[in-house]
């Protein structure tokens, strides 16, 4: 099944050529209609699963960046697969308007599908983060470098993990205090500045630049659209396509209707720092 869906594919890995070396199943997901195929593809995985007592889980990050055509495709199979009672698992990751993208890809999708929202740590969770690697090691850190560190990071795990890092190395002995987590976020902003936040500044137009200038000349957020469209001096509906743009890009997102934000911490400092 799986050599009809995929076609002739040869996979090379060290100097070695792999082809799928079997018959391909004729009449099943190779009619070119990738809903069609793909549900006969989740429905074969399904029943090999079944039948191997061995539940299968598939794993996709950055689902809000799968197209329309393909999300409903998606889904689909994985109805059909639901519809069977088959052991095959979807767990998808992406920005919040991802609900928003299933739901138009197939109406059905949110009976199918559970949306739990993940966020920001809170205090106790994001100190734990940091504190039990550390002690782990049979060091300490004191409570007064995880409040700089909880304050700085806003309990954003990559950036938990990035001043946690940089905490360590900047201990002189085994006990982490206030001084070696400032020195900690002046290293963490320092690399943030030339990969995480540069990567996404460098994705931007002008125009897409200047909203989030303006966005971010107003604090952190959420903002009112119509409030950085002003800022801008400009309609909301004018700035409207820039602002949709900016969310399927990941920059931004609107955790409810008519306000935007920023999907990660501390970029409006970022792009403060970046365009004056």
């Amino acid at each position: 099944m799986l050599r009809s869906f995929i076609g002739n594919v040869t996979l090379s890995a060290g100097g070695v050529d792999l082809t799928l070396g079997v018959d391909p199943e004729l009449g099943h997901a190779d009619s070119g209609d990738l809903e069609g195929d793909l549900k006969d593809m989740l429905i074969a995985i399904g029943q090999a699963a079944k039948a191997a007592s061995q539940p299968v889980a598939i794993l996709i990050d950055e689902l809000q960046y799968v197209s329309k055509r393909d999300l409903a495709a998606l889904i689909r199979g994985i109805h059909a697969v639901d519809q069977e009672a088959l052991p095959l698992l979807l767990f998808g990751a992406g920005l919040p308007q991802l609900a928003g993208q299933a739901g138009d890809a197939k109406s059905y999708a949110e009976r199918l599908f559970d949306f739990p929202r993940l966020d920001r740590l809170g205090t106790e969770d994001a100190n734990k983060a940091i504190r039990e690697p550390v002690e782990d090691e049979g060091a300490r850190i004191d409570d007064d470098a995880l409040a700089e560190i909880y304050e700085q990071t806003r309990g954003y795990p990559y950036f938990l993990q990035e001043w946690g890092y940089n905490a360590w190395n900047a201990a002189s002995g085994d006990n982490i205090t206030r001084q070696d987590a400032r020195t900690a976020t002046e290293q963490s902003i320092q690399k943030l500045d030339r990969s995480f936040f540069r990567v996404r500044f460098d994705r931007l137009t002008p125009l897409e630049r200047d909203y989030m200038h303006n966005m971010a000349g107003l604090g952190e957020g959420p903002h009112r659209s119509s409030d950085v469209a002003s800022a801008m001096g400009r309609t909301a509906s004018g700035v409207g396509p820039t602002r949709d743009s900016l969310i399927k890009k990941g920059m931004i997102f609107a955790p409810e209707h008519g306000l935007v934000a920023f999907t990660v911490p501390l970029f409006d400092q970022f792009m403060r720092r970046e365009m004056g």
